[in-house]
C-alpha cells in the first residue's frame, strides 16, 4: 500500500487497495498546477489536543472534511479487530440520532461519507456542498461525544465485520495469501495481524472491550481534524472549537512497545485452497515511513511492476507465459515496513517455475543498475502520481491529513519531487541489495490441495 502522504506508486494491492502516465520527458523545475497546500495550510492545536488543520480553496466547489484517529490494527490488545469494528460501529447512532442517521443526512444533501481502516489509523471523511460542512462538524463531534456503545449495537456491527471478513478473506485466495503472508513476516510486532481481525476475536469480544478502546483512543489529543475546499476558515474553526472544544483529553495514550527483532532466515509457507490459479505472495522486511531509503525503494517498485511494460510483467506474463499477473512494492508502516510480492499462476502454469522467473528479476535489481531509460520512466511515474493526485478537494484533505499524522508536519511538494528526481540508478541498486536479500524473504504459495481432484 502507498506509504503515508506517498504517490500511490504500483503496491501489492489485495484487499488493503496496496495501489499507478508518462510524461515525454522530465521537467527541470515542474511545479504542481495548484499551489503548494504545504504552504497554506492553517495548523491549529486545540486546548485539548485536538490538532485542526485547515486547507481552504475557492477553486473547488465541494469541501472534504477528514478525521484521523490515531488508532489502527497495531493498538489492538486483548481483541484484534476493535479499530476497524469501530469504523463500523461509528454510524450506529448515538444517543440523540439513531442509527445510520449521520450518512443518511449527508447523502440527503448530496454528499458523501465513509471511513476505512489501515494498521496504524482509522479514517472517516465526508465530502459535502460547502453549506454541509457546519452540519458535517456537528455530526462528527456528536458521535465522539455520543457513540452508543451497546450490546445491540455489537451484535449487530459483528455480523456485518465476520461477514466482511468471510467475503474479503475467507473466501478469496489472495486474502488468504496477504494474511499468512503478514503472519510469516511478522513475529512479534502486532502489524503481523490482519486489519479485520482474527475471526475467533470478533466473535468473542465484549462491550466492556469496546467501550474501553473508544475512550482510549477516540479522544481529542489522538485525533487530527483535515479539512480541504471551498469554505471560510475562520468560521470553519469557531464551529470546531464551538463543537470539538469541550472534549476531554486522556492522560495516556496505549501504545505497543514491541518491535520486530531481526529476521534471521528465509521463512515458508503452504496454505492450501481450493483454487485454479494458484498464488505466490513474498515479502522482505524494509524501513519504516520516513526512511531516507523509501524513494530509492518506490522507484525500485516502479522498475518491477509499474505497468504492463515493467521487468515483472514483461518477464513472467509475456515471455514465459507463466502468469496472469504480477507485481510488487514497498509498503510502509509507522513503525516498520513490506516490499511486497505478488504473482497470480496461470491455471496450467508452475507457482515453483513463476517463483524462480520472480526471484531472478529480484536478483538482478541487486546485482546491476537500471539503465538510465528504466529509471527515468519510473521517476515520470511518480512524479505524474504526485502530482495529479492533488486535484480534488478529498484528495488535498487526505495528503494533509495523512503528512501531518504521520511526519508531524506537511511536506511541500517540492521537496518530495526533488528526494524522487535525486534517486540514482545506484540507489536503486543499493536498496535492493540491502533489503530484498534471500535470507530476509517470506514466501507463500497458496494452492490447491493435493487431494482436490479426488473429492466429489
Amino acid at each position: 500500500m502507498p506509504g503515508p502522504g506517498r504517490p500511490a506508486v504500483a503496491v501489492a494491492a489485495v484487499h488493503l487497495a496496496l495501489c499507478f502516465s508518462l510524461l515525454p520527458a522530465p521537467r527541470a523545475a515542474a511545479s504542481p498546477d495548484v499551489e503548494d497546500p504545504a504552504l497554506r495550510t492553517q495548523i491549529t492545536r486545540l486546548d485539548n489536543g485536538l490538532t485542526v488543520l485547515l486547507l481552504p480553496d475557492a477553486s473547488t466547489p465541494a469541501v472534504s472534511f477528514q478525521m484521523w484517529v490515531r488508532a489502527g490494527a497495531k493498538d489492538e490488545t486483548e481483541y484484534t479487530g476493535l479499530a476497524h469494528l469501530f469504523e463500523h460501529m461509528m454510524f450506529r447512532g448515538t444517543d440523540r440520532l439513531p442509527p445510520e442517521s449521520h450518512e443518511r443526512l449527508i447523502e440527503a444533501r448530496g454528499g458523501r461519507v465513509n471511513a476505512y481502516t489501515t494498521a496504524d489509523n482509522t479514517v472517516y471523511f465526508a465530502d459535502v456542498a460547502p453549506d454541509s460542512l457546519p452540519l458535517v462538524i456537528e455530526l462528527e463531534a456528536e458521535r465522539l461525544r455520543n457513540l452508543r456503545i451497546t450490546d445491540e449495537v455489537l451484535a449487530s456491527e459483528r455480523q456485518v465485520v465476520l461477514e466482511e471478513r468471510r467475503m474479503r478473506t475467507e473466501d478469496q485466495p489472495q486474502g488468504r495469501a496477504f494474511e499468512a503472508l503478514l503472519a510469516l513476516a511478522f513475529t512479534a510486532h502486532p502489524y503481523r495481524v490482519p486489519t479485520i481481525g482474527w475471526r475467533s476475536d470478533i466473535e468473542a469480544v465484549t462491550v466492556e472491550a469496546c467501550r474501553e478502546f473508544f475512550h482510549a483512543y477516540y479522544a481529542p489529543n489522538n485525533i487530527v481534524l483535515a479539512v480541504a475546499g471551498s469554505f471560510d476558515a475562520a468560521d470553519a474553526l469557531a464551529r470546531i472549537r464551538e463543537q470539538f472544544g469541550p472534549l476531554e483529553p486522556v492522560a495516556h495514550v496505549p501504545r505497543s512497545p514491541t518491535r520486530e527483532p531481526e529476521q534471521r532466515g528465509e521463512r515458508r509457507a503452504i496454505v492450501h485452497f481450493d483454487v485454479r490459479s494458484p498464488i505466490l505472495a513474498a515479502a522482505w522486511h524494509a524501513p519504516a515511513t520516513g526512511h531516507a531509503d523509501a524513494e530509492p525503494l518506490d522507484v525500485a517498485s516502479l522498475v518491477l511492476s509499474g505497468g504492463a511494460s515493467s521487468r515483472l510483467y514483461r518477464k513472467l506474463v509475456y515471455e514465459r507465459g507463466q502468469a496472469l499477473g504480477a507485481h510488487g512494492g514497498y509498503s510502509e508502516f509507522e513503525q516498520a515496513g513490506l516490499f511486497f510480492a505478488f504473482a497470480s499462476v496461470r491455471s496450467d502454469g508452475d507457482v515453483h517455475e513463476v517463483e524462480r522467473l520472480f526471484m531472478d528479476e529480484i536478483a538482478r535489481l541487486r546485482r546491476a543498475p537500471v539503465p538510465a531509460a528504466e529509471l527515468a520512466k519510473a521517476k515520470r511515474q511518480i512524479e505524474v502520481d504526485l502530482i495529479s493526485g492533488m486535484e480534488t478537494s478529498s484528495e488535498m484533505a487526505s495528503r494533509i491529513g495523512s503528512e501531518y499524522v504521520h511526519f508531524g508536519r506537511i511536506r511541500p511538494v517540492e521537496e518530495r519531487l526533488a528526494a524522487y528526481r535525486a534517486v540514482t540508478a545506484a540507489d536503486v541498486q543499493r536498496v535492493a541489495a540491502t533489503y530484498l536479500r534471500d535470507e530476509r524473504r517470506s514466501v507463500v504459495h497458496v494452492v490447491r490441495p493435493p487431494d482436490a481432484e479426488a473429492r466429489p
